[in-house]
């Protein structure tokens, strides 16, 4: 075992806080990383505060990670000493299944394990995650990273908020001809509009609010909708192929089903803490519409959404921390103050 530096929660009402945690040695098919940054999910905030069930504690976050190789396992092949990698939701899975065994991971028939708060034979008995200074993942499981390195910070992001995207847009078909709507300029929202703006799709953004018309703009938007517009909203009727909903609350379904064209598509992304209000059920029947979910990607396609981001120049926006701002950096994450997603320089961790 190794001894290395954390932040996380002994407690559901505690904050986070410095500590240190166990990591396995290298086996002969696993990778050693340094993590160098770790994105900060809306998720992790979930968890360590125990609003979804299940957490365990210690919990250390994080599963948005990029780091550098400092240890392979005598039968890693893939992967060597030095590399630039990531590491993002998963770090293991039945790998025999169906959907592992075509590259859905993230939809293993036995449960993947997470990359934390997942049950695992390693000291505390359940994963720990990027807030650290070091992970050993399976191989299997490590994506490579060919960014500069100017640009790694924002890169881990993609690990989470950039595949949570891409899968659904690449899945639909998203690209030249088609017609895409993104609801919600936040960490999902604004990868969403730059990933289908860069596949070539007439791209609008739908934002409640007046003020982040020119933001989404600047992140590739074609148009702009802001969705209490009810002028605006009617304008677009039954013209969108494919709708990607990236917010994270309860609200009515049928504005966004009724902009569907025939065959069309609303896919959501977001998770809210209570149920939607239930749809409209002629608004689907009445155009042959569908709505749909979408849960991140397999390891194939997160190395594929890397490739395309390094290819098109795209990382996500963000605003750096150091280990020590967790907390504050969550409370205003509550608060919608951050354009658009946190990411912790891990070297802080050493003060």
């Amino acid at each position: 075992m190794t001894l290395v530096k954390a932040y996380g929660a002994h407690a559901a009402d505690k904050p986070l806080e410095a500590m240190t945690i166990s990591r396995r040695q290298p086996g002969p098919h696993d990778v050693q990383i340094d993590i160098l940054y770790c994105g900060v999910c809306h998720s992790d905030l979930h968890q360590v505060r125990s609003q979804w069930e299940g957490t365990l504690y210690p919990c250390v976050p994080g599963h948005e990670i990029v780091g550098t190789v400092s240890a392979v396992g005598a039968h890693v092949q893939n992967v060597r000493v030095g590399d630039t990698v990531g590491v993002g939701c998963l770090v293991d899975s039945c790998q025999h299944c169906d959907p592992c065994n075509d590259g859905l991971e993230q939809y293993c028939e036995h449960g993947f394990t997470g990359t934390y708060n997942f049950p695992t034979p390693d000291a505390p008995g359940h994963t720990l995650g990027g807030y650290s200074q070091q992970i050993v993942v399976k191989e299997n499981f490590v994506l490579k990273i060919t960014h500069p390195a100017e640009q790694l910070a924002a890169v881990a992001p993609l690990l989470c908020a950039g595949i949570t995207t891409y899968s659904p847009l690449r899945h639909w078909q998203a690209g030249p001809g088609k017609k895409v709507g993104i609801v919600g300029i936040g960490g999902l929202g604004h990868m969403g509009i730059k990933l289908a703006h860069a596949m070539g799709a007439h791209t609008v953004a739908f934002t409640t609010s007046e003020s982040k018309r020119q933001d989404a703009l600047a992140l590739g938007a074609d148009e702009v909708v802001v969705s209490r517009n009810a002028e605006e909203m009617a304008h677009h009727a039954r013209s969108f192929d494919f709708i990607l909903n990236t917010v994270a609350a309860s609200h009515n379904l049928d504005d966004y089903i009724s902009l569907l064209a025939l065959n069309g598509t609303l896919c959501l992304v977001g998770a809210p803490d209570h149920s939607h209000p239930s749809p409209n059920v002629f608004n689907l029947i009445f155009g042959r519409r569908s709505i749909a979910g979408s849960l991140i990607g397999g390891i194939a396609e997160t190395q594929e959404m890397l490739d395309f981001c390094a290819e098109k120049g795209i990382v996500s926006d963000i605003e750096m921390i150091r280990a020590q701002q967790i907390d504050q950096a969550y409370e205003r994450m509550l608060n919608n103050d951050v354009k658009y997603r946190f990411v912790i320089d891990i070297a802080s961790m050493a003060e």
